[in-house]
């Protein structure tokens, strides 16, 4: 169970019932979570998500959806896994063989044992962020109940951060994350603890606040006095993050993000910025980390746009019969795809998907987990969904007999406006939703790339088959609709 700014004194002025209509709605509408077995209420803004789901990564993507909803304080997890029975040993290789394919934590040398469902996975890592993905690669795996890392120990790489290094470290990284307004919050250490105090705006940002802490260092971080307020939100509060920097300044925070990120930190990207554009060069092993370095140069103060030249070169030669082999097996062993048959083609370490599902949603997830195996330099998704011709126009309505059908262009920008609607950092943006055949179209400006990048998962999210993504990042965008 996870608990997350239940303390805050409520100023939100959404109404409980409202949330709990509008995240019921998105689950409705949002593939990748049973919304018929999960049941929501709503306390001052505190969200309880309780039922069933047959996987950990719905499980953790219900989480996600309630804490990025507006109005939403904070999320209690109580949703229960009721897995596909898998024998132990074909659980512990599963597990196993994941971890090993995977192009970061196959360097680990985890050890993973199974019984029942439920998987102990033991062993030494250097840090947090480490670990979190040793357990993000153990929840993709399908008939995973439960993960027990108790005995996933880390080492800091032997060096330890004293409680000073740890409260700057947490300073100046918040400083440079354009998802956090770090003037708002306070930051103490004592004996490696964080304690953490203040206000942000949203559920997100409190988990994005208690991340960086655990990424500088800390052994345990306290959050019982770090405040969701929706105020918290308002643009004239975050002046700093919008403030032009030095080319050289987002030069090493954007190399700062990366010694967080275990994708990209082995790989050290040559880094330039020339007014704000940041141009990404050099090599990296796989597909992720040419991704990820990408994302995370993103999420950085100051950042303009980034050219993400790097290329994906393997250390060593990997047999394109391999890597389809290895691809095939990543797919079945997915918890969201693994029943579906997929064709696999791999030249050159370029792989091609071919095979039909039944959404949007696991069509991205088939391409993700492809992009997730080491030796893939670039994926091609031609994964189909039947009866679809791009656009399935009334997947989320309940239709019947007698009734007029929706206009399903109308009907999908709707849920598209909605999605902005309920946002916490796009409501108020200028954002203008078109929809021709299934493809939207977005326009206007916002306020970050993290914003653009938001808006355009939301169109996806949605149902659009494919998306225009036109929104343009304008640092004073906030000034037309304050």
């Amino acid at each position: 169970m996870q608990t997350l700014g239940i303390n805050a004194p409520l100023t939100d002025y959404l109404a409980d019932g409202d949330i709990t209509t509008a995240l019921e709605l998105l689950y409705l509408t949002q593939k990748g979570v049973p919304a018929h077995l999960i049941n929501v209420t709503t306390h001052e803004g505190i969200v309880m998500l309780t039922g069933i789901t047959d996987n950990l990564l719905a499980r953790e993507r219900a989480e996600d959806i309630a804490l990025a909803l507006r109005g939403v304080r904070g999320v209690v997890n109580e949703v229960l896994i009721s897995t596909p029975a898998v024998p132990d040993a074909e659980l512990q290789a599963s597990v196993t063989s994941a971890l090993a394919t995977d192009p970061a934590t196959s360097f680990y040398g985890v050890h993973v044992a199974a019984a029942e469902g439920v998987v102990t996975l033991t062993g030494t890592v250097q840090t947090w962020a480490e670990k979190e993905l040793v357990l993000r690669v153990g929840r993709g795996v399908r008939g995973v109940r439960r993960l027990v890392a108790d005995q996933l120990t880390i080492s800091w790489d032997n060096l330890q951060n004293s409680d000073h290094e740890i409260t700057s470290q947490i300073r100046e990284s918040l400083a440079w994350d354009i998802r956090v307004n770090a003037a708002l919050v306070d930051v103490r250490t004592h004996d490696r603890t964080v304690y953490l105090s203040g206000t942000v705006g949203t559920a997100t940002e409190l988990a994005q606040v208690e991340t960086t802490a655990y990424q500088a260092g800390a052994t345990h971080v306290d959050i019982r006095d770090l405040n969701v307020q929706y105020w918290a939100t308002n643009r004239d509060l975050r002046g700093d993050k919008y403030a032009p920097r030095p080319d050289e300044a987002i030069a090493e925070a954007v190399r700062a993000a990366f010694r967080c990120d275990p994708r990209v930190l082995a790989y050290q990207p040559l880094i330039m910025v020339h007014n704000g554009i940041v141009t990404l060069s050099g090599t990296v092993s796989n597909l992720l980390a040419k991704q990820h370095a990408e994302r995370d140069a993103r999420h950085v103060v100051g950042v303009a746009d980034v050219l993400n030249l790097l290329k994906v070169r393997t250390s060593w030669f990997i047999p394109d019969l391999y890597i389809g082999h290895t691809i095939r097996a990543a797919l079945a062993r997915d918890p969201y795809v693994g029943q579906d048959e997929f064709s696999v083609y791999v030249r050159n370490g370029k792989a091609q998907l071919y095979g039909q599902v039944s959404s949007y949603f696991e069509q991205d997830q088939a391409g993700r987990v492809a992009a997730g195996v080491k030796g893939v330099t670039e994926v091609d998704n031609w994964v189909t969904i039947p009866g679809s011709l791009h656009f399935d126009a009334y997947q989320t309505y309940s239709w019947k007999p007698g009734l007029a059908r929706p206009n399903p262009d109308f009907a999908l920008a709707e849920r598209i406006r909605s999605r902005l609607f309920w946002s916490p950092s796009l409501h108020r943006q200028a954002i203008e939703v078109a929809v021709k055949k299934g493809r939207a179209t977005l326009t206007g400006t916002v306020e970050s790339w993290f914003d653009r990048d938001q808006a355009g998962g939301a169109a996806y999210a949605a149902g659009a088959w494919d998306v225009r993504n036109d929104l343009v990042v304008d640092l004073d965008a906030g000034e037309l609709y304050e």
